[in-house]
């Protein structure tokens, strides 16, 4: 269905409307949705091209980019999923503020780059930092909040300078993410 829609679009002028942002934009959905990672890279890179010379909105660039680092993590390419992320949440932080959904989650995307590669300690500053927003915002039973406990306690007891009251913490978050979990 996304080569259909690329190919009934590829000949009209770029300028012409969203019609064929939204044909790529499914053709790189389609294609990574079937595992082909290597050509989505290329779809989406392309996407992301043609969305900065249209002017499109910060909001829709950043969905792109979110994208590119899904698929990089997909490839192995861990070190610029990591920085895409990370552009990702500083470009949310701009555009809507710590204290917005799309904000915190593209934190937790972000911590989550950065435990993979084993940065714990930048990913405990930026923990630390919006931890405390997230359950006043999205609730304390909300997807996003548990995640962020999670990996917050994980990166707690997997950093190697990781004292006897962070190994404590990191037991006590667990306890209480298991249990919030399960009454969700």
């Amino acid at each position: 269905l996304g080569w259909a829609c690329w190919k009934t679009y590829v000949g009209r002028p770029e300028t012409g409307g969203q019609v064929r942002q939204m044909a790529m934009n499914l053709l790189g959905a389609g294609l990574s949705e079937a595992y082909h990672f290597e050509d989505a890279l290329t779809v989406l890179e392309a996407e992301l091209a043609m969305k900065r010379r249209l002017g499109a909105s910060t909001s829709n660039i950043l969905v792109v980019q979110t994208n590119l680092a899904l698929t990089y993590q997909h490839l192995g390419r861990l070190e610029q999923a990591m920085q895409m992320q990370k552009d990702v949440y500083f470009g949310r932080l701009t555009t809507h503020g710590v204290e917005h959904t799309y904000t915190l989650t593209a934190a937790n995307n972000y911590a989550a780059s950065l435990v993979v590669l084993r940065r714990y300690k930048e990913a405990k500053s930026l923990l630390r930092k919006i931890i405390r927003v997230t359950p006043r915002i999205l609730g304390e039973t909300h997807e996003i909040t548990l995640r962020m406990r999670w990996i917050y306690a994980n990166v707690l007891y997997m950093d190697t300078s990781a004292t006897p009251d962070d190994l404590r913490e990191a037991v006590t978050k667990l306890e209480d993410t298991a249990r919030t979990a399960q009454r969700v």
